[in-house]
């Protein structure tokens, strides 16, 4: 496949080069130029478009209605390279290295707008498309790698487009189900009136007249008062207590979340022709699951999401993925057992079926503790039994946590590294080797064993998810005709579930696709062993009803 590089050059110029031949465009040209190559019919097909960071060059091509099919996202690809233990990180150096190793992601200050690294600015992409190509094909698993650089560089596109296309938004819906919870819009800086009243009852149930619950030092001192024996405030500690306050706080305390997140302010920021458009982080975490940049994109709250409203003729298909990290764990460590069991909607009621457990919460106790690291209690004693019924796959999730206690990076079944131990937690090595020294360590690198016994397996399914949201991006595109925002598109991606917004009369076809794309994902994933993943899809005119009408289908 042919790869084309894109650079930034100064005065408003960017430098193309594909082939060992070097052109310079404007700018502006830049779309036309893309266009004409996406809509190349003489045999060699769209090429890969080579870039820096996604999030910069693509979102002015999708404003020209240019989509493209496939690129690589060199500043993604740099960083998940560098971790990858697979890699001779050496092939990495040379020509503004250091620039990459800094560069992070664009990060939207407007909607046309963006704040990026000064570093950034003129990077040569061809030079680093090179170092990172040799470093894949030198390294153990060259395919498995380029695997996952495509599947990452395609989340990026998705992420683009989904903020380019928005969630639909009903605003009129949004400011009635705020009225209704919180009163009429306050001026700037001011409580709404129903939290007003929640922290009049609160004061009077505390005997505390000037008590502003949203501190929590004066809050805790409130209660305490009050003679209640409290640690904190969070709300599992207040639902405890046997006190008149506890109903209107847990209340202010829920309405108080919604007005700072999702209130009135954040409409005003986020919402903009009928659309919510929020900005994603692909690799935002150390095991490549997404993060946001900004309006909350990964947690839109149950109160709002009957403002998520298909537009008119058209419907949101939701598809999640039931058990997905339990799936990938049977997939990766290639346990047939537990590969049986999988089988069908439900995993932990296939291990009840398979005689592995006498209850559906025991398989679900032993499996999660499994994977988080439960060593005490009913999970932990589920775990000792299930790991003689699934070698392989306890097995796995043992081995990553014994590494991470010995101070050594794991990796996913692609090969994204973990993050070394200094990295995720302070531990200071030096000073004098006294006991409480050497507990303080022991304690880190058990900590540091749980986190790699879920690495493992959080980041695979991480990779799973990206092999599915890539093909289904392609397979909605032809399903329609026009511009990205006339066909069915992806506008929602949150780990394991996606919303797709589409013409009503392709619900069932899109429908069909995510599964398809599911079932596609598994085999890139695991070739030697068929994995179940079912989705449950739900076809609806709002996200808030998604899930009450679901249909479980088998990929």
């Amino acid at each position: 496949m042919t790869r084309v590089s894109l650079s930034r050059l100064p005065d408003g110029e960017v430098l193309v080069a594909e082939g060992g031949a070097e052109r310079v465009l404007p700018a502006a040209d830049l779309p036309a130029h893309v266009a004409e190559r996406e809509a190349d019919d003489s045999g060699t097909g769209a090429p890969r478009w080579v870039w820096d960071d996604t999030a910069r060059w693509y979102p002015p091509l999708l404003a020209a209605g240019v989509r493209v099919a496939r690129c690589h996202d060199l500043r993604l690809g740099h960083h998940l390279l560098r971790r990858a233990p697979a890699v001779d990180h050496r092939l990495l150096e040379g020509e503004q290295s250091e620039h990459w190793h800094r560069l992070g992601p664009s990060r939207p200050s407007d909607p046309a707008l963006f704040e990026i690294d000064d570093t950034a600015e003129h990077l040569r992409a061809d030079v680093e498309d090179a170092r990172q190509r040799a470093a894949v094909a030198a390294s153990a698993e060259p395919g498995r790698l380029g695997l996952l650089l495509g599947a990452e560089s395609a989340g990026a596109l998705v992420a683009a487009e989904m903020t380019h296309a928005g969630i639909p938004w009903r605003v009129d819906v949004h400011e009635r189900l705020l009225v209704d919870l919180l009163g009429p819009r306050p001026p700037r800086g001011a409580r709404p009136q129903g939290l007003e009243v929640l922290v009049a009852e609160v004061r009077r149930a505390l005997d505390a007249p000037g008590l502003n619950p949203d501190s929590r030092p004066e809050l805790l001192a409130a209660l305490r008062r009050a003679g209640l024996d409290v640690a904190d405030t969070r709300a599992s500690t207040l639902r405890a207590l046997d006190h008149p306050s506890v109903v209107p706080l847990l209340r202010h305390k829920q309405l108080a979340h919604l007005f700072s997140t999702n209130g009135w302010a954040w409409l005003d920021q986020w919402v903009s022709g009928g659309r919510f458009r929020p900005s994603y982080q692909p690799a935002g975490s150390s095991t490549g699951r997404w993060s946001s940049n900004g309006g909350g994109a990964l947690s839109i709250p149950v109160q709002v999401r009957p403002a998520a409203v298909a537009d008119d003729g058209w419907v949101l298909v939701v598809a999640d993925v039931a058990q997905l990290e339990p799936r990938v764990l049977a997939g990766m460590s290639g346990d047939r057992a537990l590969a049986r069991s999988a089988r069908g909607a439900d995993l932990y009621q296939g291990m009840v079926d398979d005689g592995a457990v006498a209850h559906r919460n025991d398989a679900k106790l032993g499996l999660l503790g499994a994977m988080y690291g439960a060593t005490s209690g009913e999970s932990g004693r589920m775990v000792a039994g299930l790991t003689r019924r699934y070698p392989d796959a306890f097995g796995l999730v043992e081995d990553a946590a014994r590494a991470g206690e010995r101070g050594q990076v794991v990796r996913t079944l692609l090969g994204r590294g973990s993050p070394g131990l200094g990295e995720v937690w302070e531990h200071d090595d030096d000073g004098p080797a006294d006991a409480d020294s050497h507990a303080r360590q022991a304690r880190v690198r058990r900590a540091y064993g749980r986190f790699t016994r879920n690495f493992v397996v959080q980041g695979t399914g991480a990779e799973w998810a990206l092999c599915w949201i890539a093909d289904l991006r392609n397979r909605l595109w032809q399903l329609g005709s026009g511009r990205l925002e006339t066909r069915p598109h992806l506008v929602f991606f949150l780990h394991d579930e996606v919303v797709v917004h589409a013409p009503a009369d392709l619900a069932d076809a899109v429908a069909a696709q995510t599964v398809e794309a599911a079932a596609t994902a598994s085999a890139l994933l695991f070739r030697d062993l068929a994995i179940d993943f079912p989705l449950s899809t739900s076809v609806v005119r709002s996200y808030a009803d998604a899930g009450k009408r679901a249909a479980p289908v088998e990929a």
